[in-house]
């Protein structure tokens, strides 16, 4: 049986349709995944002690590494909404503040939607201690749209030697800059020494990931990082 070809003409008829296709295809693509966004996930930037994967997965199972990156003009201070003290941390707790020439280095996390009004919880949305906002961050010379939380009616405040820790142990964990955990870790605590039952069950969940085999984690690194 012989094949009937068709004219030159015709079989290049619906090349340009389909290339159109596959280049609007791409763009939606590329637009999604600058934006970080997608019907059942979001981004989330985070620069305190959300930094540490065990800390974050408390009450946010879903969060996934998704890259390292660097919040441009901004700066990292500690304390409290309308200098009541953290329960939770007895300190001063992290938030963000614009500094011009200033820079917060952070973890950007893949997290499902489901998980949004636990993250909001945590951040104390419904009570005012934060509020949520949309940031722009920098990975391998990209802009990414994130979700972060900044204190309001900030009152500065140390933070714990406890809080601090899982911050710095945040940052060695995911790889942040040396010279920004070197930062980190020279920042003044309010040196208090009681129990801490957010730390209690952060140590035993450590204490678990310790005993499994551990796997580095996968993500983009950022301008500016080896």
């Amino acid at each position: 049986m012989k094949m009937k070809l068709l004219p030159a003409r015709q079989q290049n008829h619906h090349i340009p349709a389909i290339a159109l296709l596959l280049f609007l295809l791409q763009l939606l693509l590329l637009t999604e995944a600058a934006t970080g966004m997608d019907k059942h996930t979001f981004l989330y930037f985070a620069y305190g002690s959300n930094l540490l994967k065990e800390r974050l997965q408390l009450k946010n199972p879903s969060a996934t590494v998704h890259c390292v990156a660097r919040l441009k003009d901004y700066r990292l201070v500690f304390g409290n909404h309308q200098g009541l003290p953290s329960d939770r941390w007895h300190g001063g707790v992290a938030t963000i503040e614009h500094s011009p020439g200033d820079e917060v280095w952070g973890v950007v996390w893949r997290m499902n939607v489901a998980d949004l009004e636990s993250l909001d919880r945590q951040e104390n949305v419904r009570l005012g201690a934060y509020s949520p906002v949309e940031v722009s961050v920098s990975t391998r010379g990209q802009e990414l749209s994130c979700r972060t939380y900044i204190m309001n009616s900030c009152v500065y405040a140390p933070p714990s030697p406890q809080y601090l820790k899982v911050i710095v142990m945040g940052a060695e964990q995911n790889g942040l800059p040396k010279d920004y955990q070197e930062k980190l870790k020279a920042i003044e605590t309010n040196k208090y020494e009681g129990p801490l039952p957010v730390m209690e069950e952060l140590d035993r969940v450590l204490k678990m990931a310790k005993e499994k085999p551990t796997i580095s984690p996968k993500y983009n690194s950022c301008p500016g990082m080896g």
